[in-house]
């Protein structure tokens, strides 16, 4: 196997994943549906069992396959009785909870057991997909029982609800592992889109020459969501749009897009190259951020009357580099919006020219993140007919319609199947986490005033007015 290539399949170790969570809603459309069509790919190890794990038993292991498999059935296209027969053939389920793991240690002692007659070989995948309260008790039981040992351990954000929690939870991981076993992992990194970002910058001299703050007017991360609460009110009353996006999606997209070239794609370097970029990143100002709350928010089952938590955020943030000084970046994330959709645009300066002098315009090239993702390049062309006039054109690349050999992969599909490898690029590290909790923490300490906005919309007028020319997205 050269440096390059990456183990999978009969090519892994033999495995025992620990589903924490295995009963909700994570698990359900995203974890096992992943597992599966890794299992139908062949990337799953030869060897292998999943353990769910929770406080209250679904019934009898049987009965929990049936679950699975009923589940399954709604949100896998073409199932293969096959492989989803096998896939439950290995899945069982252990009651467990931070005060007692005892059971589910010794499941886990006895699936190795027969796996190989040496542990030592199986390697452990812990996933702990639970609400952030419960994180630092449940992890405290994983050392105590020692669960943890030759395990990754995998935590869902957000990572903390503030600077000060942020680092009661890295100091719980620490005390029971090491900051190469833990995998905290933000799925937007999963998304090919946004890996493209990387590919379409260094690969191409087309755009990488004039990735700064000489020709880059601004950007708009942009991540609006259709969709209400569905069912999580009381995780967003606990939460809110600021820490479930800003303080993990949108700032992670912001590191993509302004990092300088890692020079490698590996675990150490590409996070250096993200890490600095936070680093360099200003506080960020409450003056400059509007908080915002669709209405019948309040009127939500398990939402407080008078609530205030924010439903809507708009930023505008700064990275103090030589790259990108002076370069404002617009980020914006809400419930109920208009319409659904992760765009990044790069806006352009309006070239310094006399043959079109008050008529050229600013370029953009926009980076559609969504499952079918697409890039779009806005330039200013001659219209058609005898005079000298300009309008706007587009060029767009459908980067989901290229033939390869590869399919791609679902970002929770993706980023599993980096855990079994121990591929930690995808994933956020420690001093990241940290740095962008130094970032957002002024907007914890000031908070903005909660404005109201309308279903359907796209934000209060203060955040339709924060960007120089609106957003993109209108």
């Amino acid at each position: 196997m050269t440096e390059t290539q990456k183990p999978t399949g009969d090519a892994l170790a033999p495995h025992v994943l620990v589903l924490f969570g295995a009963t909700g809603d994570l698990a359900a459309r995203k974890l096992f549906p992943g597992l599966y069509h890794l299992a139908a790919a062949g990337r799953l190890p030869e060897e292998y069992v999943v353990i769910g794990s929770g406080r209250h038993s679904p019934g009898s292991d049987e009965e929990f396959r049936d679950q699975l498999r009923e589940k399954l059935t709604k949100t896998v296209d073409d199932l293969d009785t096959a492989v989803l027969d096998d896939l439950l053939g290995r899945v069982s389920f252990q009651t467990s909870d931070s005060d007692d793991g005892s059971d589910l240690a010794a499941a886990v002692r006895a699936a190795e057991g027969e796996m190989s007659s040496d542990p030592q070989d199986v390697r452990r995948l812990v996933y702990l997909s639970i609400p952030p309260a419960a994180m630092q008790p449940m992890i405290a039981m994983l050392g105590r029982e020692k669960i943890t040992e030759r395990g990754r351990l995998v935590i869902e954000k957000p990572f903390g609800l503030d600077l000060d929690s942020s680092r009661e939870l890295d100091a719980a991981l620490k005390d029971v592992v090491d900051e190469e076993q833990v995998f905290r992992i933000d799925h937007f990194l999963g998304k090919e889109a946004v890996q493209n970002l990387l590919a379409v910058r260094f690969a191409n001299g087309l755009f990488e020459p004039s990735w700064d703050r000489h020709t880059v007017s601004s950007v708009q991360i942009d991540v609006p969501e259709e969709l209400g609460l569905e069912g999580r009110a009381a995780f967003y009353e606990g939460t809110g749009a600021l820490r479930d996006m800003i303080s993990t999606h949108l700032t992670q997209l912001l590191g993509f897009v302004a990092l300088e070239d890692p020079k490698e794609f590996d675990a150490v370097t590409l996070r250096d190259a993200k890490s600095a970029v936070f680093q360099a990143m200003r506080p960020l100002d409450p003056a400059r951020t509007v908080f915002g709350q669709f209405e019948g928010y309040r009127d939500e089952k398990g939402v407080d009357e008078d609530s205030q938590v924010e439903t809507f955020v708009a930023i505008e943030a700064f990275v103090d580099n030589d790259r990108w000084r002076g370069v404002p970046f617009y980020l914006r994330t809400g419930k109920a919006m208009k319409r659904g959709a992760r765009v990044i645009t790069l806006s352009f300066r309006t070239p310094d020219t006399e043959i079109f002098a008050g008529r050229a315009a600013c370029n953009e090239i926009q980076f559609d993140l969504s499952d079918h993702p697409r890039m779009r390049v806005a330039l200013q062309t001659k219209n058609p007919g005898p005079d000298m006039t300009l309008g706007r054109s587009y060029m767009t690349l459908d980067m989901g319609e290229q033939e390869h050999d590869e399919a791609p992969l679902e970002a929770y599909e993706r980023l599993l199947l980096d855990v079994l490898r121990g591929d930690q690029t995808l994933f956020t590290r420690s001093d990241e986490v940290d740095r962008i909790w130094q970032v957002v923490q002024p907007l914890l300490d000031d908070r903005p005033e909660v404005q109201p906005y309308a279903k359907g919309s796209w934000g209060p007028q203060a955040a339709l007015d924060l960007p120089a020319g609106g957003w993109v997205l209108r």
